[in-house]
C-alpha cells in the first residue's frame, strides 16, 4: 500500500483547449495516460465561462460542485438536464455525450472522477464525521473544510489538501481533528466493486 499526499494549490493548472477554464489533475492511471487513453482520472476543473464539456466515449463521470454557485448541464438530446448547484452533491452521467455547461452565477470549481466503463467503478461520498475505508484498488481524499487525520500521514490534511492510496487491503480509519467535510473516492476494478 503506497500513500501520496498532495496540495491542490500546488498542482499546475492546465488550460482547456477551448479556453473556458483550467483543470488540475490529481491522479491518473496509467501514470503517463492522456485524455484519450486513461483507465481512470481524478481532477478539479475551474469553469470560467459557458462552454461545452468534451465527450469521453466509454467513460463514466461523476462531478461534485466544490466552489461557486454552479452550472446547468444539458445534452442536445435532453438525456441530461441537470443543475449542478448543490455543493458537495455527487452527480453521475455517461461521458459519451457532449454537454453544454451554462454558469448560473459566475465561475465555479468542480471535482471530477472519470472511469473507463466495464474496467473501473467509482464511489464518491462526502463525510462530515469519522469513517472507515474498506479494501479497494485506489482511494483518494480531498479535504474541503476542517482538518482530517489519515493513516500514514503525520500531519492532518487541511482544505484543498488530500491523499492518494493505492492497493488498500486492510481497513483505514479517517477522522476529523477539526470539524468539517471531506470528499472520499473509492476506485475498484469493475469485477471487485
Amino acid at each position: 500500500m503506497s500513500v501520496e499526499r498532495f496540495d491542490l494549490r500546488a498542482i499546475v493548472a492546465q488550460p482547456w483547449k477551448n479556453g473556458a477554464g483550467v483543470t488540475r489533475q490529481i491522479a491518473v492511471s496509467p501514470a503517463d495516460a492522456g485524455v484519450a487513453d486513461f483507465d481512470w482520472r481524478i481532477s478539479v476543473a475551474e469553469v470560467e465561462r459557458d462552454s461545452p464539456f468534451s465527450a469521453f466515449p466509454g467513460v463514466d463521470r461523476c462531478i461534485v460542485l466544490v466552489r461557486g454557485v454552479g452550472m446547468h448541464l444539458k445534452s442536445a438530446g435532453g438525456e441530461v438536464d441537470h443543475r449542478l448547484d448543490e455543493p458537495l452533491a455527487p452527480f453521475r452521467f455517461p461521458g459519451d455525450m457532449p454537454l453544454e455547461a451554462t454558469l448560473i452565477g459566475g465561475a465555479c470549481s468542480d471535482f471530477n472522477v472519470m472511469t473507463r466503463r466495464g474496467v473501473w467503478r467509482s464511489e464518491v461520498v462526502v463525510h462530515a464525521a469519522a469513517f472507515d475505508v474498506r479494501a479497494c484498488n485506489v482511494f483518494v481524499l480531498l479535504c474541503i473544510e476542517g482538518e482530517w487525520q489519515v493513516p500514514g500521514i503525520a500531519e492532518a490534511i487541511a482544505p484543498m489538501e488530500g491523499v492518494v492510496w493505492r492497493a488498500i487491503d486492510e481497513p483505514l480509519h479517517i477522522h476529523p481533528t477539526r470539524s468539517g467535510c471531506i470528499l472520499a473516492i473509492r476506485l475498484c476494478h469493475d469485477r471487485l466493486a
